[in-house]
């Protein structure tokens, strides 16, 4: 299967020159460790950043500088900066192209749950029900199962959802799918996975 690392460079295969792009906490972030050499993509940070850089190496920390995820970033030459209002606005007119975002389940029509277990610490939901209702496109990177090898790719979500019918690609440690009417196309498998283990731990439909 693939690692978090892996799963994050499967995930930047889906930039395009020129794009602004949320990543979400967790996997997402590491997606910009990948993006290709030579592909302009613009971050965007709904704590008010346009332009994030890399992660900072231990003498770059700056600890005003953060990303919504509260972790150290660096700035770039063109990066920009503005209140969180602003930054939803940006996210709600439509004008950031793709967000990537971790989950804790997902459905085969596509509905999210990323945000809250209940009975659990809740810091409260982000930005994420925002970003998927205003981005163009929504990626999903996660584990494909729990701990215990359930699957986390559901025929209906059981946790509080995010969004309904939101998601456009999912990808996961083992395979990668779109969502379509019906339920998933399994586009690819990851290395060492067959289709015969990616079925059986997949609760939700697979379309031919």
């Amino acid at each position: 299967m693939w690692d978090r690392n892996q799963i994050a460079a499967r995930a930047a295969k889906e930039l395009q020159d020129g794009m602004y792009v949320n990543l979400g906490i967790g996997i997402p972030t590491l997606v910009s460790n990948y993006i290709p050499e030579g592909m302009t993509v613009t971050l965007q940070s709904e704590n008010g950043m346009l332009g994030m850089g890399p992660f900072p190496t231990e003498d770059e920390v700056d600890p005003d500088l953060i990303n919504a995820g509260k972790q150290t970033i660096t700035e770039l030459p063109h990066s920009a900066y503005f209140d969180s209002a602003q930054s939803f606005a940006m996210i709600r007119g439509g004008k950031i192209a793709m967000a990537i975002l971790g989950a804790m389940e997902v459905s085969e029509q596509g509905d999210l749950a990323n945000w809250m277990i209940p009975g659990k610490l809740v810091k409260g939901m982000g930005g994420a029900m925002d970003l998927v209702a205003g981005v163009g496109r929504v990626v999903v990177v996660m584990d494909h199962t729990n701990k215990a090898g359930e699957s986390k790719v559901l025929k209906d979500c059981t946790l509080p959802l995010t969004g309904k019918a939101v998601v456009d690609r999912i990808i996961t440690n083992m395979a990668v799918f779109d969502v379509v009417p019906g339920g998933l196309k399994l586009l690819e498998v990851a290395d060492g996975v067959t289709e015969e283990q990616v079925r059986a731990a997949t609760e939700a439909t697979i379309v031919d």
